[in-house]
């Protein structure tokens, strides 16, 4: 199904690349993004959904001193995010935190609470501990991945381990497993990374073409998805993990971010440098919530359970993110700078 966009629009100043769900604050549905403007003072915006859902309403503009490569709100404080930000001359990672505001768009500076400074290689992301309350945080560069100790008390951040990825290897990005807290994936650009925390060794990894981007099921252990230049989006099960369960079309060009929904299992979102977001229901069905058996046993199959195509953007889609409050909405970001958010009530019927 192909189809333009109904969704609600709020516009940048400057190009963009990077939204994240504020997952701490629970009054309302709230998203947070970021500026790249290479010669511009970027930007920091928080906006939220009008309570008849009808509007995006700016709640806090902030300057933020670089161009912003990654953002990511903190998962248990709803004033506090990263960010990993380029200077035009090497990259840097922060901790943030947001001044109260008291409905004065006129915002006072964002505060920096700490920087993420102990960085070898070229900053990717920062992932913060999938759910609840905690301190820990990691960091991924080219070179290393890093596990941090977060004292907001005291602004600072602490290195408690960290390892390279070893010769030859870039890390690209990653995802922290919800379902097992010592578990990391990082993507590099031939393989997938898989990190045991408690030991800071790899256990195990997919060989496979790059992959852009990855997100573990929330709702099946086990179970991950990835974004790939050439062939679209690969779900995986780990526990064999040589051929993909199940493997979707992706996008025209290269397919660029993937994110599961948060409560409805098997509903993906994908975008791409085709200037398109797709939605997809794609889960293995089984009446004990695990993947069947006959499934994994089976070859890769490959099928196309489009439920619709959000096509109504001028520019390649870069960011993503569904809202945990109200999970049939999410925010999709392009790279001149435009939020689109969308309600995917209507194909929530077919599951």
């Amino acid at each position: 199904m192909q189809g333009g966009s109904s969704g609600i629009g709020y516009g940048l100043k400057y190009q963009a690349r990077c939204i994240s769900d504020v997952k701490a604050d629970t009054d309302h549905t709230s998203f947070i993004t970021g500026t790249l403007s290479l010669k511009e003072e970027n930007e920091v915006h928080l906006i939220r959904l009008s309570s008849d859902g009808t509007e995006l309403v700016c709640e806090g503009l902030f300057s933020h001193p670089n161009e912003i490569w990654d953002l990511a709100s903190c998962p248990f404080d709803q004033r506090i995010f990263s960010t990993v930000y380029s200077t035009g001359e090497s990259y840097g990672a922060a901790i943030w935190q947001i001044p109260e505001l008291y409905g004065e768009l006129n915002s006072p500076q964002l505060e920096r609470i700490t920087s993420l400074d102990s960085q070898v290689g070229k900053i990717k992301c920062i992932l913060w501990w999938p759910s609840g309350r905690h301190d820990k945080l990691i960091s991924i560069d080219e070179e290393n991945l890093s596990l941090w100790s977060l004292d907001l008390s005291k602004k600072a951040a602490q290195v408690q381990s960290q390892e390279s990825a070893g010769m030859m290897h870039y890390l690209s990005g990653g995802a922290w497993d919800p379902h097992d807290m010592n578990a990391v994936a990082a993507t590099c650009e031939s393989s997938i990374q898989f990190w045991d925390l408690r030991t800071m060794k790899k256990t195990n990894s997919v060989e496979h073409a790059h992959v852009r981007n990855v997100d573990y099921n929330p709702k099946k252990k086990h179970v991950l998805m990835t974004a790939e230049d050439e062939s679209g989006i690969r779900i995986w099960d780990l526990r064999k993990p040589k051929v993909p369960i199940l493997e979707l079309p992706g996008h025209t060009h290269w397919t660029w971010a993937v994110r599961y929904n948060p409560e409805y299992d098997g509903l993906i979102l994908s975008s791409g440098t085709d200037s398109t977001v797709n939605l997809w229901l794609a889960s293995p069905s089984s009446n004990d919530g695990s993947i069947s058996e006959s499934l994994v046993d089976s070859p890769t199959r490959r099928i196309d359970p489009l439920l619709n195509s959000y096509s109504d953007y001028e520019d390649s889609i870069y960011g993503l993110a569904w809202s945990s409050r109200e999970p049939w909405i999410f925010a999709s970001l392009s790279y001149d700078g435009r939020v689109v958010v969308e309600s995917v009530k209507p194909f929530l019927s077919r599951k």
